[in-house]
């Protein structure tokens, strides 16, 4: 039996890219979280059922390896909804990814844009929903000896600009400047984060980590 992981804005960006390296390299049974475009997460849970056949991978089960369940991470009770839909579907939890988050361009250093709705937006976001989905999903994590991973911005440990997939409007000679920049003179990938959860799932003895994945921008 396969361990089931549950990702959350799991159909696009680095959830897509944790979703597909769980999936088909750690051979997990994948439930994947989105808030309203059912058509592109439909469309990697097949992406991912196919694959996975044309590989062998997996066994006869009659629970679904892959599967799409919407909820809006913002709301508690759409949260717990989540949770007890994922558990009722794959018959366990072993591996929670919170990767849902907010953000905006804005200037930080500007107070008079900080308005009250974006805080609490914010907030609501890139904290409360990761407390009230370990809170909901916790009880499971423990009968399965499972992991609790969530992803954040680097921005949390050194204040910067926004998402991976907003950086990536700028032009291409403020990328490149950026890029010199970095100690490693690249660019962290979605791709590079999902091969670190992938890690942090599997291991038997992290715990209470911080990792930062930016090819060295915070240094």
């Amino acid at each position: 039996m396969s361990r089931v992981a549950l990702i959350t804005a799991g159909s696009n960006g680095v959830g897509a890219a944790i979703a597909k390296t769980l999936a088909l390299e750690a051979n997990m049974s994948v439930v994947i979280n989105f808030h309203s475009n059912s058509e592109r997460a439909e469309a990697l849970v097949r992406h991912l059922d196919e694959t996975a056949a044309g590989n062998n991978i997996g066994g006869m089960s009659s629970k679904p390896r892959f599967a799409a369940i919407q909820a809006d991470m913002g709301k508690q009770e759409e949260i717990s909804r989540l949770v007890d839909e994922t558990v009722a579907l794959m018959g366990s939890l072993d591996v929670v990814v919170s990767n849902a988050g907010w953000t905006r361009i804005t200037n930080f250093a500007n107070l008079e844009e900080a308005d009250e709705e974006s805080w609490n937006r914010c907030f609501n976001m890139n904290v409360k929903s990761h407390f009230f989905l370990f809170k909901r999903c916790k009880q499971y994590l423990d009968e399965s000896c499972g992991a609790f991973i969530a992803t954040a911005s680097v921005a949390g440990v050194l204040p910067s600009g926004s998402s991976l997939d907003w950086g990536l409007q700028f032009s291409e000679d403020k990328l490149s400047a950026v890029r010199e920049k970095n100690a490693l003179k690249r660019f962290a990938t979605a791709e590079d984060v999902a091969q670190q959860v992938k890690c942090l799932a599997s291991s038997q003895s992290m715990t209470g980590t911080n990792i930062v994945i930016d090819a060295g921008f915070s240094l």
